[in-house]
């Protein structure tokens, strides 16, 4: 309580604040950034949000949107690390290290401001002024609520807010079917829906919202890029670079695709393995009883959730792919029986 009253202190009068997420932010990544910065400018500071790279086109209704500084745009860099080094206060939204934010990290390290941690991941790493993290938690979203609850501005909440936390969550919830979504998430919601969130306008906006472009690759992924692993209790997607130049595809475009080899009848574990030009980009996927992130973390540099984590991999995209049936054959008796991975080191 001593720490939330020292923050509380902070805000309460204005100066430059920065608001930043991890690399290629998902709903909950920007909800909860934009849904803090409409708070704090309702508080009068001077704020300015950055991500450290572009995001899915459909989640660019959020209000405040227009004014994002993105990290990797040429026209845009050299103003994000002017407002980044300017800063009087940074909140770092939904990632646990600063990797995650990529080269955005160094200007970070290289800013004199009080940083501010509001995060839901595993291994959180220390090197915040303030945090305020909860693994319990569904979603970063969630969090913010809560804060801004307890620092006693719910009054603050209006629509436009609403509508970015209500994002984050249900999102992060998978649409509040994962085993995340607890008693403490429908209420939170429901309190949203109540101050304004239009709970069947973002879940259209979200999930019913389709280019032709991706609709064609998404098809294309199902019948000629999914492999199934029947005696694995294992499927996976493999999409090249050649698949993303074929669909003209945008960020976002293989968002949730991990999702359409999870719901196979008696698969348990599923990944979406996508080459980029910086390497290969995992996504794991898992039903509540098995945990993927401490294989992403054991096996590919990775981490997350219990049963939604990312991973990478420097491999190529074949290498990649067999290097992960391998493992998983060999891993199969500790991953599917105890529930958690012992990796015996050669």
């Amino acid at each position: 309580m001593q720490e939330l009253e020292s923050l509380k202190d902070r805000i309460s009068s204005p100066h430059k604040i920065v608001i930043t997420t991890h690399h290629k932010p998902d709903a909950d990544a920007l909800g909860s950034s934009l849904g803090m910065a409409n708070y704090l400018k309702k508080k009068g500071h001077e704020v300015t949000v950055v991500t450290p790279s572009d995001y899915p086109y459909f989640l660019q209704w959020m209000k405040g949107n227009e004014e994002v500084l993105n990290f990797e745009d040429p026209n845009q860099r050299a103003k994000a690390v002017e407002k980044v080094l300017a800063a009087d206060t940074i909140f770092c939204m939904d990632f646990s290290c600063l990797k995650r934010v990529h080269d955005l990290s160094s200007f970070i390290t290289k800013s004199k401001a009080f940083i501010v941690n509001i995060d839901h991941h595993q291994d959180p790493k220390d090197f915040a002024d303030f945090q305020y993290l909860s693994t319990k938690a569904a979603a970063t979203c969630e969090l913010v609520y809560e804060l801004i609850v307890k620092l006693g501005d719910k009054s603050l909440i209006d629509k436009d807010i609403a509508d970015c936390l209500y994002a984050g969550i249900m999102t992060d919830t998978g649409g509040f079917r994962h085993p995340n979504t607890t008693k403490n998430v429908h209420l939170i919601t429901a309190e949203l829906i109540e101050l304004g969130a239009d709970n069947t306008r973002i879940s259209r906006l979200i999930y019913d919202t389709n280019s032709v472009n991706r609709l064609k690759f998404i098809g294309f992924a199902i019948t000629r890029r999914l492999t199934i692993l029947e005696d694995l209790q294992t499927a996976y997607f493999s999409i090249s670079k050649k698949d993303l130049r074929k669909y003209s595809s945008q960020t976002g475009d293989t968002e949730g695709l991990v999702n359409y080899a999870l719901s196979l009848d008696g698969i348990k574990i599923a990944a979406l393995f996508t080459e980029r030009e910086d390497g290969i980009k995992i996504s794991f996927r898992s039903t509540e009883d098995i945990t993927v992130n401490k294989f992403a973390a054991e096996f590919f540099d990775g981490g997350g959730h219990k049963n939604a984590a990312g991973g990478k991999s420097s491999l190529s995209l074949k290498e990649t792919t067999e290097k992960f049936e391998k493992l998983i054959k060999e891993n199969q008796k500790t991953l599917f029986n105890k529930l958690e991975l012992i990796h015996e080191k050669n």
